[in-house]
């Protein structure tokens, strides 16, 4: 009697051999996060109930038709040229902080650690840095707006120092773990040669880096944009502060119009974003 051929869905090179694990894993991590959800009273079931539907059907209706008005969309463009504004004007600044911040963490361009250990007073030195950059992003642009409204009053400058101060932190972080990952040799050979540290940066970690930095740059100036827009609800001006007004006396429509320039811009900032990177690449 011939010998029956083994079924293929039990063949030894048809099976996953790490179904075991994601299994285990997928299991750990629902019980791992089980309790987050029930301390949050995340509830999804809540969204498809009778009333919420009917609200949610009711508020999404209002948003059209858009408003098209020739003065109302002359307001959205002024207003957005404003964001765009207020989130480049801060971007800027945000280099101010960062980059000098970027350089003096970065231990790639350290003299001192060239022997083997890096000096007691560089190494504190950059310690404080870091834990000042940390102090930085750690306060959100929401609060910092609320404070510098508070001192200079409504308007766009809070806004620009609001998103300046923590966006400062975040870039001066990135930066740093960005030229901190490249290649350390070039840069090392520079310092050892006579080289200052900001001629090991700029022919060094630049060159090898820069399609990275730029790439995180406009992305943090496409969150900035976005910033920009949620700060405008405390007071800090641009579109944001328009679509609460809006929002306030219940007028979709100009929502919804102010929502698809917001999209324009996104998709604007991505394709700046993504030239940069082939030009650079």
């Amino acid at each position: 009697m011939a010998a029956t051929a083994p079924h293929p869905a039990l063949h030894p090179a048809r099976r996953d051999p790490a179904w075991r694990p994601r299994i285990v894993l997928m299991l750990t991590a629902a019980v791992l996060l089980w309790p987050l959800f029930v301390a949050t009273e995340f509830r999804p079931s809540a969204l498809l109930a009778p009333e919420s539907l009917r609200v949610s059907g009711a508020f999404l209706a209002s948003f059209f038709p858009p408003v098209l008005a020739p003065d109302f969309l002359a307001m959205v463009a002024r207003e957005t040229w404003r964001t765009v504004a207020i989130a480049t004007a801060g971007i800027v600044l945000a280099l101010v902080v960062a980059v000098p911040m970027a350089l003096l963490v970065t231990h790639t361009l350290s003299i001192s650690a060239l022997s083997g250990r890096m000096a007691r007073g560089p190494f504190w030195l950059r310690q404080g840095v870091r834990w000042l950059l940390v102090l930085l992003r750690s306060v959100p642009e929401l609060v910092w707006a609320l404070v510098f409204v508070r001192v200079v009053g409504l308007g766009a400058t809070p806004g620009v120092l609001a998103i300046a101060l923590t966006y400062g932190g975040m870039l001066g972080k990135v930066y740093a773990e960005i030229l901190e990952s490249g290649e350390a040799e070039p840069t090392a050979a520079l310092l050892r040669n006579g080289s200052s540290r900001l001629q090991a940066f700029f022919y060094g970690l630049l060159p090898q880096n820069a399609a990275e930095l730029t790439s995180y740059t406009v992305y943090r100036w496409e969150c900035a944009i976005r910033s920009s827009v949620v700060l405008g609800f405390v007071g800090a001006g641009g579109l944001g502060q328009q679509m609460d007004n809006s929002v306030k006396m219940f007028a979709g429509g100009e929502v919804a119009t102010m929502l698809l320039v917001f999209i324009a811009l996104v998709a604007l900032a991505d394709r700046v974003s993504a030239g940069l990177r082939r030009a650079l690449g």
